[in-house]
């Protein structure tokens, strides 16, 4: 139990700070839904711009935040070096491409789509090659077990990026008039979507101080041969990595190209709103990882390894079946974090969660090569994957819109999953509780089905219907793993 301790409380904190952190960066989203309308295209720019930055960060890391973990724990290696020589490795990448992107500025906006706004492309690539640097630090600290410091300047960026937002959506607009010679110093108002690309770059540089200990404060080692064996082992990563973003980004590149229709930009954006609200799910993964990974890539864990990874991957489907019952539960409420003109986009979010379920019990699987150091697999079974949601985009979206989109999600991730999984158990059998995993996803898709076919009129009533029905999910598993009696005994004791 006492992983599964380690594995809460790191969790908590990690999970803590991304579910504040990403609560409170949700507020950017009715911002951005009020200020741009979805007739507008605004919103679309932002998540086509951002869905490219996603893209890249994962090329520019390729792979050097889990080839950290795997050598820093390997025998015999200085940690010092390691760290030193991947931290060397991203900064000169990343500043390459800075240098290459703004060479080339004046071809590459055009290409995108954005030959108005060459600006908006330029600042991206800034901002995306601070990330990409900061990853290894971010890394480092998750390593190091210093989720405190981790969440902490996380938070920042949140904050920051909110404040600077408020201001410049919100207050700015409404004292420039009658005041342009004070507020148009800081403030035009032709700048419009803009502002969101300036001031993720102004918020992106201003956190990178907070490493100043992580960069200048270790004695930096640079080991070209051992710079050799890492690559050997994260360029199959990279091909995952790609891959893997391509099951989340590539839609939202493609649609503007194969939806044949003149209002592309606007469904692209009321479909990128929608799934802000699925994003929960993306967030659990995202939190369970930080805190997973470096656990099972500790190597004082290597004899308890198969037991921890079958039951990290029964309280990931537990915990990601009960988010989902969550969020379908106050669907009525959380609908109102977009503007009302983006509700079309709603229907795809129970179909984006189940998605991202998908591939976080991927994720899970996916320690079998890494461990193993059979990287080569990963990027195989991502590709299959990658190709299999491509290929749903490109033959339905023309016809379905973005519905196909949110369907391309599970094909793609279900495909790696099922892939990932019988390849696992020939190469590393670990005995999944699949017969209490199976039990629960049947009892999530009839609770779920039984909150969506039953017609309640008034967001109130039906909330509360919902909520009972997340209730008997959550006194399933209290009660099936024993958590009822153990917290009845310890309320008992208290007493």
């Amino acid at each position: 139990m006492g992983f599964i301790k380690k594995l809460g409380s790191d969790t908590a904190i990690y999970g803590l700070s991304s579910i504040i952190g990403r609560f409170l960066n949700y507020l950017l989203v009715p911002l951005y839904t009020a200020k741009m309308a979805a007739a507008s295209g605004g919103y679309g720019i932002v998540t086509n711009v951002y869905a490219y930055t996603a893209l890249l960060l994962v090329i520019l890391t390729y792979g050097m935040e889990t080839t950290l973990f795997r050598f820093l724990n390997k025998d015999g290696q200085d940690q010092n070096k390691v760290y030193g020589t991947i931290l060397t490795s991203v900064g000169f990448t990343s500043l390459l491409f800075v240098v290459g992107v703004l060479s080339l500025l004046g071809w590459i906006a055009p290409a995108m789509g954005y030959a108005d706004h060459p600006e908006y492309i330029g600042v991206m690539a800034i901002v995306v090659a601070l990330d990409a640097f900061q990853a290894i630090p971010f890394s480092y600290l998750r390593a190091k077990k210093r989720p405190i410091k981790f969440a902490a300047l996380k938070m920042l960026f949140i904050f920051l990026n909110i404040g600077l937002n408020l201001l410049y959506f919100v207050y700015l607009p409404k004292w420039y008039p009658g005041h342009e010679d004070i507020v148009g110093l800081i403030f035009d108002p032709t700048v419009g979507v803009g502002y969101a690309f300036f001031l993720n770059l102004v918020c992106t540089g201003l956190v990178t101080f907070g490493f100043w200990k992580e960069i200048f404060g270790v004695k930096w080692q640079f080991d070209w041969s051992l710079l050799k064996q890492m690559l050997k082992y994260t360029w199959p990563l990279l091909v995952l990595g790609i891959a893997g973003i391509l099951n989340q980004t590539a839609d939202k590149i493609l649609f503007p190209y194969i939806y044949p229709h003149e209002d592309a930009t606007a469904q692209l954006g009321i479909y990128g709103a929608a799934v802000k609200i699925a994003m929960i799910m993306a967030l659990i993964t995202q939190a369970f990882r930080y805190a997973y990974e470096p656990l099972i890539f500790d190597k004082n864990a290597k004899e308890d390894n198969n037991k921890m990874q079958a039951l990290g991957m029964k309280f990931f489907v537990i915990f990601t079946l009960a988010a989902f019952l969550a969020v379908m539960a106050g669907i009525d409420v959380l609908k109102h974090i977009i503007g009302h003109d983006y509700w079309d986009g709603l229907v795809v979010v129970p179909i984006v969660m189940v998605a991202e379920i998908m591939m976080g019990i991927y994720f899970n699987l996916s320690f079998w090569y890494k461990l193993t150091d059979r990287t080569i697999w990963g990027a195989a079974i991502s590709g299959i994957g990658c190709l299999v949601l491509l290929m749903v985009n490109w033959l339905f979206v023309p016809t379905y819109g973005y519905m196909a989109c949110a369907w391309g999600g599970v094909a793609g991730y279900g495909t790696a999953m099922l892939v990932s999984y019988f390849l696992g158990q020939h190469f590393m059998p670990i005995n999944y509780p699949m017969k209490e995993l199976a039990g629960y996803t049947v009892l999530t898709a009839v609770l779920y089905a039984a909150g969506a076919l039953v017609h309640i009129e008034g967001d109130i009533l039906a909330t509360v219907y919902r909520t009972a029905l997340f209730a008997v999910f959550m006194a399933v598993v209290l009660v099936h793993e024993g958590l009822y009696a153990k917290l009845a005994a310890r309320f008992l004791h208290k007493k």
